[in-house]
């Protein structure tokens, strides 16, 4: 049976480690918080009762019970004052030999039977245990920040850490109201292995100019619904903090999805930390901000529309009725009021198409959103007719995720004039339109796309014309991730999804999101971006393809990874 602790300590009170401080102390327990200096300590203090204060102008605590919690905590620069603890959690800056230091020096502060905890995010857990003479008493403690808000801890055991141990860790979780998910001791252990490869990821989006910060942003959080975009978050992370953690994890695991993007060192050896220094990929109003102020990478108002034309003559052209209904569904207020034509492909192996409807239509329209099959020679034949029938200077749009804009504009006779208006979103999020502009897409035409958009109330992002535009190329091999994390036996689907959901602010975990979208739609989508870049960290996870063509498909199939064994 676990024990219930009493008395316990945090050595560290910067952000988040008064935040641990907080947390414990409102659970009803006596805190020893400790820190370097006097002034770190009155930090620390500032940060809890700035913090507890919030609450109680929020409604979220009453006056005597914010005095009763900072009545529970006594801080001091002495470590000889844990001498009494059950459980010391250490919050100290990601540095293997400052962590180490610390521990061996709290090894011979403590009673042999206290526990020793880490709140390290990606360091090696059993590296910090062998500093002590006691490695089955130590164990990570992972929170997340803000601490008093993020209801996820990670438990994390080593080979060593006594059963006993991980049991009093995991009863403690629960007393703080947090949801503990333990896990062995693996580089950057649930959320930040699988956060931080995304996040640098989204890095390398920006370096090679695939996509700006603004949309890469823009793209995560309207088309995947995250709280924040990837470029945001680290802001306010840390580009240090991000450059340590992926370093490390680097370090252990030889991914390349983890070693540091070289725009994250530089930014970093430049000082460009994000909001603790006041510029990061953004620029904030003071160090420590959350107010983003223009700079010189900041759009121009209105640049997005810079050449639109007007498009009040809208056609929707599609290969099946079933294909213009879905786009007309998906746009606003059940679609636009605009004449919709069919275009069937000659039988028996003839070239052309047949038009349902008046072809005419046509000749006047400004636009042509073009819901076109997957299939390139039946698309070719589609635009080359759209190209023939329609005037010069109308755009002509693929609403279809494959194949390349490229293919279509190269079918239509007049390739400047082609762009992919992709609308993307994934598991309940708002929709936000991908401006897929290939290498031979006019400006002009783009600029008809954004507006168009802009008139019909879509938020849209540029894109190239590449696998998995911006929503998809960062998504789904976030949750490849994911299926390789399963397959290996790291964590459970449902630990993983509790995870991401909890310590991220996730709207759903990767596997819930996976059953949602279909795993054959996951696995055509990998496959496509692995083909294009040959990066071994995009090859698709085996389990995931074993699974699809055993049939499991997710929630349209019935069967997916909510039924799957290591779940």
């Amino acid at each position: 049976m676990a024990r219930e602790l009493s008395e316990v300590g945090v050595v560290g009170l910067g952000t988040m480690g008064a935040g641990i401080a907080e947390v414990l102390a409102r659970a009803g327990l006596s805190v020893t918080a400790v820190d370097v200096s006097d002034e770190a300590v009155q930090r620390g203090r500032g940060h809890v009762e700035t913090s507890t204060g919030k609450a109680v102008a929020r409604g979220r605590l009453a006056d005597a019970e914010r005095e009763e919690i900072l009545s529970r905590i006594r801080f001091t620069t002495s470590r000889a004052d844990l001498a009494a603890a059950e459980l010391v959690v250490e919050a100290v800056p990601e540095r293997m030999e400052l962590k180490g230091q610390l521990f061996a020096e709290l090894d011979a502060i403590c009673p042999p039977d206290t526990i020793l905890a880490s709140n390290t995010s990606s360091l090696s857990v059993t590296e910090l245990a062998v500093t002590t003479g006691r490695p089955g008493r130590v164990v990570g403690m992972h929170f997340f920040n803000p601490a008093p808000v993020m209801k996820l801890v990670e438990v994390v055991s080593t080979v060593v850490t006594e059963p006993s141990v991980v049991e009093d860790v995991q009863a403690l979780a629960a007393r703080l109201g947090k949801v503990g998910v333990t896990i062995g001791d693996r580089a950057g252990f649930i959320a930040n292995a699988l956060l931080f490869g995304y996040l640098n990821h989204a890095v390398s989006m920006v370096e090679t100019g695939h996509a700006t910060r603004e949309d890469v942003d823009a793209a995560m959080r309207l088309g995947c619904g995250l709280p924040m975009g990837p470029l945001a978050l680290l802001d306010l992370i840390g580009l240090d903090t991000a450059q340590e953690i992926l370093a490390t994890m680097y370090q252990q695991s030889r991914n390349r999805r983890h070693a540091p993007n070289p725009l994250i060192t530089q930014m970093t050896t430049a000082g460009l930390l994000g909001r603790k220094s006041g510029r990061g990929f953004y620029t904030y109003a003071r160090p420590h901000s959350a107010e983003v102020v223009p700079d010189a990478r900041t759009p121009a108002p209105g640049a997005v529309t810079e050449g639109a034309r007007p498009a009040d003559r809208v056609v929707v052209v599609a290969a099946t009725a079933g294909a213009a209904d879905a786009l007309r569904a998906a746009l606003p207020d059940g679609g636009l009021d605009v004449p919709v034509l069919l275009a069937q492909r000659v039988p028996e192996g003839g070239r052309g198409v047949r038009w349902t409807g008046e072809v005419d239509e046509l000749a006047g329209a400004d636009l042509v959103l073009v819901a076109g099959g997957d299939e390139p020679e039946g698309t070719r034949e589609l635009f080359a007719a759209v190209g023939e029938a329609t005037r010069p200077g109308a755009v002509l749009a693929t609403t279809s995720a494959t194949p390349p804009v490229v293919v279509c504009a190269a079918a239509s006779g007049r390739p400047a004039d082609v762009i992919g208006l992709h609308l993307a979103g994934r598991a309940g999020a708002s929709r936000v339109v991908e401006v897929v502009s290939a290498v031979s897409t006019g400006p002009d035409a783009a600029a008809t796309g954004h507006a168009f958009c802009a008139a019909l109330g879509l938020p849209a992002v540029s894109s190239p014309d590449r696998a998995g535009r911006v929503v998809d190329a960062l998504l789904f091999p976030h949750l490849n991730d994911a299926v390789r994390m399963l397959e290996a036996h790291y964590a459970t689907a449902d630990d993983i999804d509790a995870a991401m959901e909890l310590g991220c602010g996730y709207p759903v975990g990767p596997f819930a999101l996976l059953d949602a979208v279909g795993l054959d739609v996951a696995l055509a989508v990998e496959q496509e971006l692995y083909a294009e870049s040959r990066e071994p960290g995009l090859a698709p996870a085996p389990l995931l393809g074993h699974l699809v063509t055993a049939g499991h498909l997710g929630r349209t199939a019935g069967r997916g990874f909510r039924d799957h064994p290591s779940r």
